[in-house]
């Protein structure tokens, strides 16, 4: 449903995206990660049309965003960057302004809108009395507008508390259930992309050094924590056991590993084991393992 193909683009000189590609399947929720700074709302900018890639194209249903940029994004929503509003006008004024813009106001589609996101009691007064909470809302109304099969999502959660996170994260899931919506999910909130995306790739420096399945996280090989006394010295068991060491205090044994059998070559060895407990892997844990350079990932594919 949307596929980028070696987006490259520089500013003043320095790259914010060397050959990055990635596609996201229809029906998907695909999450980009990364510092800031890692080209994530760059990729998003490409995708809208709003910044011009050196190189690479994006397509969005077959259709290149380069080449045919309204075509493209005829059934694409978005939320990004910061959204922004007349403040002295009503939400409502300011949906039939914005949308007048791109192709015309639909009022009986705006009402539906606003009731599905939950702002019908207020969608008449000014948007300088609302909350960031609302205009997040209404931001996420004039994003269902144009009926998307594919919505653009920019820190949508950003500075939002946590009842507003949670009810944002369950509309956008039950909006892919529901429609079949296709998302592009960007966030620093490593817990909310692990809960929502079925997919995600992490960036850093402009390159993709990860892609995968967030439900196959748990999949690779087992991580443990342990607390081994003295450390140094526990560290020649350790890899005589096939166990890796992530970081101090965390090892990754190989898959079928007896972790019994190294807790016992480790006694023998005299070392003191306070605690070895498995460890169920995260996302946080995979993106500061490749932003270590610990993961086996992160060197394949930097």
């Amino acid at each position: 449903m949307l596929e980028a193909s070696g987006l490259c683009k520089s500013f003043g000189g320095k790259p914010a995206l060397d050959h990055f590609s990635f596609s996201v399947r229809r029906g998907e929720i695909y999450g980009l990660l990364g510092h800031n700074g890692a080209g994530k709302s760059t990729t998003l900018g490409i995708i809208l049309g709003m910044v011009m890639p050196d190189g690479g194209d994006v397509t969005i249903g077959g259709v290149s965003v380069r080449a045919e940029r309204s075509k493209a994004l005829r059934k694409v929503g978005a939320i990004f960057e910061t959204p922004a509003f007349y403040e002295y006008l009503s939400g409502w004024e300011n949906l039939r302004i914005l949308m007048s813009y791109s192709g015309g106001f639909d009022p009986a589609a705006a009402r539906a809108a606003v009731e599905r996101v939950g702002l019908a009691n207020r969608i008449h007064s000014k948007v300088r009395t609302f909350s960031h909470g609302m205009r997040q809302r209404l931001a996420l109304a004039q994003a269902l507008l144009p009926e998307p099969e594919v919505m653009l999502l920019d820190e949508p959660t950003d500075g939002l508390d946590p009842e507003g996170i949670k009810w944002f994260r369950e509309f956008i899931l039950a909006l892919r259930d529901e429609r079949g919506t296709t998302v592009l999910f960007n966030s620093h909130l490593l817990a909310e992309v692990e809960l929502m995306c079925d997919r995600v790739a992490i960036l850093r420096d402009g390159r993709r050094v990860y892609e995968g399945a967030v439900g196959g996280l748990h999949d690779d090989a087992p991580l443990f924590d342990v607390d081994l006394e003295p450390w140094d010295a526990a560290l020649g068991p350790l890899h005589a056991g096939g166990g890796e060491v992530v970081v101090p205090g965390r090892i990754r044994l190989p898959h079928g590993a007896d972790p019994a059998e190294l807790v016992a070559a480790l006694v023998r060895a005299g070392i003191r084991v306070r605690a070895f407990a498995p460890v169920r892997r995260s996302l946080e844990d995979l993106y500061m393992e490749i932003h270590n350079g610990a993961s086996p990932a992160a060197k394949a594919l930097g």
